[in-house]
């Protein structure tokens, strides 16, 4: 997996950063807005950076650089609001560059002395159109009926606009036409320059909405309001971490379709669509939000806010409604629709877990198919109660049930991209009980932290296979907030601990035969100070496990402390030290979301849709390929954290990101999917609808546990946008 740049790459984008900062400042876009909405000078030294000969072929006097070149450079282009028809000038140079014969023409566009654009809709039905760039043009590449053309425009004259762009209303039947090339495979370039096009729109977009949200991060970490920083009022901070994920995930949408393309994947138009679509959307909203921070000040031109606003409606609405590439998506996704695509370059981003992980999850599926029964997979499910203990051990016997795990603790020490691919062919197969990885997560941290008598009493029933361990951290009071625990831990005379309190949503201790439990062993030092870490044996005298069972079909616990007493020797860490030994179990964690079970779920709705004869309708593909597009930014998202855990990269609040934004799409898309296939979603019958039906009630739960929305909204605002700490 990888999401680094090459050096090369690098130095390109730092590059035409730097010179944009200074010659794309908000200064010199609201020059240029004085005189139509183009600098010149800008377009010109861009050209002598290389710009307009970054796609153009080697044969024509170009770079034939990557599409993922190209992109760098547009997200920068949107980040600092580029006054001219960008990623128009790219495409149509390109295209110049492979029909050929305008070469004089074309070593004008390469050095910025003459600027060419693109027409995107058919000339010979629609010759009066919308034109980026058109009013500064020397000539527009269009398509006219199985021709394409290009066109000096006659009557290139500017008006009034959204943003005061360059853009106007051409007469293309007006100007001089020349023939750059006829049939099917000139047809065939021009449509591929047109996703080309959809692909740079998106990733500046996501460049100008993350930069929006920076500016408003900035002013909200400034301005106070009844003698506080706005910034630390959720009702500001977490609707830019929410827009946050949406941008970035825009981006990294378009980066697999990138991806894609390189690896001629059929996903890759429908991926493309949906990454123009979703990026419009995101940005419109994400400057929204950003000048809405500003307040009343956002509305005054002397705040930079308002460029941002405009800018990110203005560039894509030449193509008009963005709404038609979802429709798009959907008949490509659903209808067979092909799409001409670009041709990719190299591309340094992988998104595969490797040869490793390949083989360990082949394994992992022999195994489910020949050891496992299928009484044994009537009783999976996605929580505790999937729990069989036959398959347990089975995993354990085959050192696959904590295959992360050194080999002295019963797992294989594979990579940590292959243990995740483990987990995910795991729940693949429907095995999802969450068992094994807080069992996993006891054993490493008796292994780091407990004593001689832990490691040979407990550890060894562990890492067989024979037990379960649970998790003893929230309590009725506190909820997500467990540094504030009260569950009460008091050292007896002769060393050894006596535990008495409540432990609230204690999953699986009714199966496990050990908790985890963080406890107060000290109440006169500030709360995160004063707890310690144990292991608690649950089938002992003074435990009490009382069910509580919940509309998702499944069953928690409250369990009950009544002067349970265990050795000093079951204590992990030192005394007080109880949110360090903690955080040491945190570091075992790989940002994840639920990318599985939404792919299950849409796979049901599909299934469903087709037997209620709905697949072929406009809306059903429309939602089905909304979903799609959320599922693969879940996905997306994810890489990006475990990467970033795996190669030790800068957190900026990733886990969070991906946990968050995939637990709300689930609880959103499971929502409109069961309305989608009413009435037969609301049965609990086998198949399709039960489980869409199951989906819907899981998904209210993801958005709670494992950390609220909430918690991790503040969690990307602090460390995604640098706002102020919005928790106590």
């Amino acid at each position: 997996m990888n999401f680094d740049l090459t050096d090369e790459q690098e130095m390109m984008r730092d590059t035409f950063a730097r010179f944009l900062d200074e010659h794309s400042s908000t200064a010199r876009v609201r020059k240029a807005q004085e005189t139509g909405g183009f600098d010149r000078a800008l377009w010109q030294g861009l050209a002598q950076l290389g710009a307009f000969a970054m796609r153009v072929p080697e044969d024509a006097g170009g770079m034939d650089l990557g599409l993922f070149d190209a992109a760098l450079f547009m997200e920068e282009a949107g980040r600092t609001l580029v006054s001219g028809p960008l990623a128009e000038a790219l495409v149509a140079a390109r295209l110049l560059g492979q029909f050929g014969g305008q070469d004089a023409l074309l070593e004008q566009v390469i050095s910025g002395e003459a600027v060419v654009t693109i027409a995107m809709f058919d000339a010979a039905s629609r010759p009066r159109q919308w034109i980026a760039g058109g009013p500064v043009a020397d000539g527009v590449v269009a398509r006219w009926g199985s021709d394409i053309v290009l066109v000096r425009p006659a009557d290139a004259t500017a008006e009034p606009n959204l943003a005061t762009t360059p853009i106007g209303e051409i007469d293309l039947m007006q100007g001089e036409r020349v023939v750059l090339g006829s049939g099917d495979e000139a047809l065939g370039h021009f449509a591929a320059a047109i996703e080309e096009w959809k692909l740079y729109m998106a990733v500046a977009l996501s460049g100008i909405g993350r930069q929006a949200l920076k500016m408003a991060a900035v002013y909200a970490g400034e301005r106070k309001a009844f003698g506080q920083l706005i910034g630390t009022f959720q009702g500001i901070s977490h609707p830019l971490a929410d827009l946050l994920c949406d941008v970035d995930g825009a981006k990294f949408l378009a980066w697999k379709a990138i991806r894609d393309i390189f690896d001629h994947s059929d996903e890759a138009g429908a991926t493309v669509s949906l990454a123009y679509w979703y990026a419009c959307d995101a940005a419109a909203r994400a400057v929204a939000q950003g000048l809405h921070t500003f307040g009343g000040y956002g509305l005054s031109n002397e705040y930079d806010i308002h460029l941002y606003n405009l800018r990110a409606k203005a560039w894509p609405l030449v193509a008009g409604d963005p709404q038609l590439a979802l429709e798009e998506a959907g008949r490509r996704l659903y209808a067979g629709e092909r799409a001409e695509l670009p041709a990719s370059g190299e591309v340094p981003l992988d998104f595969d877990l490797g040869e490793e992980a390949h083989q360990v999850c082949q394994e992992i599926a022999e195994l489910f198919a020949t050891k496992v029964t299928p009484e044994q997979k009537a009783r999976f499910h996605y929580s505790w109660e999937g729990y069989v203990p036959e398959v347990h051990k089975m995993l354990a016997q085959h050192s696959l049930l904590f295959p992360g795990l050194p080999q002295h603790l019963s797992g294989r020490n594979i990579t940590p991209y292959a243990r995740i691919a483990a987990m995910g062919e795991m729940e693949r197969q429907g095995y999802n009980t969450p068992g094994a990885n807080v069992a996993a997560m006891v054993a490493m941290m008796i292994d780091k932290y407990g004593s001689d008598e832990l490691k040979a009493e407990v550890l060894p029933r562990i890492v067989g296979g024979d037990v379960l361990c649970s998790l003893g951290y929230s309590e009725p009071s506190c909820g997500s907030d467990v540094f504030a625990a009260q569950c009460k831990a008091t050292q007896l005379e002769d060393g050894s601990w006596r535990i008495d309190g409540t432990k609230m949503w204690t999953s699986g201790a009714n199966l496990a035969s050990y908790v985890l439990m963080l406890a107060r062993t000290n109440p006169d030092v500030p709360k995160h100070k004063g707890l310690t870490m144990f292991i608690v044996p649950l089938k002992t005298e003074g435990v009490t496990v009382q069910a509580v069972h919940t509309f998702q079909d499944e069953r928690t616990n409250i369990t009950f402390y009544d002067g349970v007493v265990i050795p000093d020797s079951w204590r992990l860490g030192e005394i007080d030290g109880g949110v360090k030994t903690m955080s040491a179990a945190l570091e075992l964690e790989h940002g994840g979301g639920f990318s599985k079970v939404m792919k299950a779920m849409i796979e049901a709705a599909e299934e469903l849709s087709r037997e209620m004869g709905l697949a072929q309708e406009v809306r059903t593909q429309c939602r089905l390929a909304r979903s799609v597009a959320h599922l693969w930014i879940s996905d997306m998202l994810t890489y990006r954290s475990q990467w970033a855990s795996v190669e030790k990269k800068p957190n900026h609040g990733f886990g969070p990101m991906a946990k968050m934004y995939s637990s709300e799409k689930f609880l959103s898309d499971s929502r409109d999917l069961l309305d989608l296939t009413a009435p037969l979603s609301l049965s609990k019958r086998q198949g399709p609808a039960g489980f869409l039906n199951q989906c819907y009630r899981h998904a209210a739960g993801t958005t709670i546990y494992g950390g609220t929305s909430e918690v991790h909204r503040s969690m990307v605002a602090e460390r995604g946008l640098g706002l102020p700490r919005t928790r106590g």
